[in-house]
């Protein structure tokens, strides 16, 4: 099948599911989101904790990727990576973050803006250890986001590890561990019929959360 403009064009989908309103929205985007989450799991959708990661280099040039929420609290949301990856060394340079959750079985989209910080050592330990044996060991063997020179290189190395920490403790690397993205904005969307959406932002204004409702 070709594809053309026309097609592109016409590929639209009327939102009819919910609704979005003040008087039913938490006081606290934490809650919120909670909620929110709670009805992504109830509804048993794909991996819920998908997110796309949005980070800026020095130079206000943008990057993104998926990863997974692995927790969030009154604090913020953690995810863990490799911080010598190209993500942690834009985070390292400049530490700030767009999260952004698209649930299109509930016609929900979350927007998260804030300051990024590494997680302690503890909390990073306590996730790493909670990995399957594999997981660990790829976070060892992969130098992510540097080029490498195939596939092979990369699957010796695992083999190389996997004997190596047969029947013992897989040692944290130093480089690999959680951040946390401290909200200072978070946006909620709920899809609605002739594109009349519903959107509810939450601003962190002098320690408190002003919510405001933006046009579509």
């Amino acid at each position: 099948m070709e594809l053309t403009k026309e097609m592109l064009q016409n590929l639209r989908q009327d939102y009819r599911t919910a609704q979005l309103n003040e008087s039913d929205a938490s006081k606290n985007p934490i809650k919120q989101f909670e909620k929110w989450f709670s009805d992504a799991l109830e509804a048993q959708l794909y991996e819920p904790n998908v997110m796309t990661l949005a980070t800026a280099d020095k130079n206000g040039k943008p990057n993104a990727r998926i990863v997974l929420l692995k927790g969030f609290d009154h604090n913020g949301f953690n995810f863990y990576t490799n911080y010598l990856s190209q993500k942690g060394k834009e985070l390292k340079r400049n530490p700030y973050a767009c999260l952004v959750f698209f649930w299109p079985e509930l016609e929900r989209q979350v927007r998260i803006e804030g300051k990024v910080e590494k997680l302690d050592k503890e909390n990073s330990e306590k996730y790493f250890h909670s990995r399957p044996q594999g997981s660990q060991i790829g976070a060892i063997a992969s130098p992510q986001s540097q080029v490498i020179a195939n596939r092979e290189m990369l699957e010796s190395k695992v083999e190389e590890l996997t004997a190596m920490y047969e029947d013992k403790t897989i040692p944290k690397p130093a480089h690999w561990g959680g951040y946390v993205v401290k909200p200072t904005a978070i946006e909620f969307w709920q899809g609605r019929s002739s594109r009349l959406h519903d959107r509810l932002k939450y601003e962190l204004i002098d320690g408190k959360w002003q919510l405001s409702r933006l046009a579509p």
